[in-house]
């Protein structure tokens, strides 16, 4: 059997194992099988539907490392299993110098435990890799964007839509905290041709981010408030910190609002008037 066939193998079969409620999708309706559509696996993965097709039938050759990355995350995939997807693809999993995805179990569990606050997961370069409904009932459909959509130093510094704003105080801060801390990861990852690439774009498009960068400034973006304004619920200030998960560099951000404020009615309200489905998409 060739590799294409044992690669459609292995997907079908962790499709089918793996429950949507699991994954924070609703469970409703008459379903033919316990696992996922295909659909709902695009949906997660950030990936078509006619490519899933394609994957799952043997036709699509040679996927990119970001696909893989985004699929053993939709499917949940073990440390194992992940490295089992990487060789039947003729891939090599991200090791020493190049960025990963990777949530590991214990991050995951923590998150799906955390549902009453806004919640995401970031890489080491600012791309968004998981959200749950409530950081998309706060921010939008997060689901819509692509690529380096994604990224969160790309939309700001380029200055995509956003429900989020800063004083001009914040706003050197963030600034100075995050160019600083994509320059830290360049240093970390030296073999990660896309880390580089969104560093050359950003200079590219961006003044205010060459600026800051060719000042070498240094910094980690880890606590500040948000000002956020939504079409629903109101403008607030949310309390955003930035924590990083041990071993893996990932950025787990989180807004929360001081107990018993206004702020912290609004957040409650906001999980109320309705949020979407966990999602998960792959590197920008």
């Amino acid at each position: 059997m060739s590799e294409s066939r044992e690669l459609a193998r292995a997907l079908r079969g962790w499709r089918d194992r793996t429950s949507p409620a699991v994954v924070g999708l609703p469970v409703g309706g008459v379903r033919r099988a316990a696992g996922l559509r295909r659909e709902e696996l695009a949906q997660l993965a950030g990936l078509s539907v006619d490519y899933i097709v394609r994957l799952e039938q043997g036709r699509a050759t040679s996927p990119s490392a970001q696909v893989l990355s985004a699929l053993a995350r939709a499917l949940r995939l073990s440390d194992v299993e992940r490295e089992h997807l990487y060789r039947l693809a003729g891939e090599t999993a991200p090791g020493p110098g190049q960025l990963s995805a990777h949530i590991p179990a214990g991050v995951r569990r923590l998150l799906d435990q955390l549902d009453g606050a806004p919640l995401s997961v970031c890489d080491a370069a600012w791309s968004l890799i998981l959200w749950n409904p409530m950081w998309a009932a706060l921010h939008g459909d997060v689901s819509a964007w692509s690529g380096r959509e994604r990224n969160i130093v790309w939309r700001h510094f380029t200055g995509l839509p956003s429900r989020v704003s800063h004083t001009a105080e914040q706003q050197i801060r963030f600034e100075n905290a995050v160019v600083g801390d994509l320059r830290a990861a360049t240093a970390r990852y030296p073999a990660d041709a896309g880390l580089r690439s969104l560093v050359k774009d950003l200079r590219e498009v961006s003044v205010d981010f060459a600026r800051l960068w060719d000042t070498g400034t240094v910094g980690v973006h880890d606590t500040d408030t948000k000002i956020v304004h939504h079409p629903d619920v109101g403008t607030f200030t949310l309390d955003c910190d930035v924590l990083t998960a041990t071993g893996s560099d990932l950025r787990i951000i989180a807004y929360t609002a001081a107990p018993g404020s206004a702020d912290a009615e609004r957040l409650r309200l906001l999980n109320v008037i309705g949020t979407q489905s966990m999602t998960e998409g792959g590197r920008g």
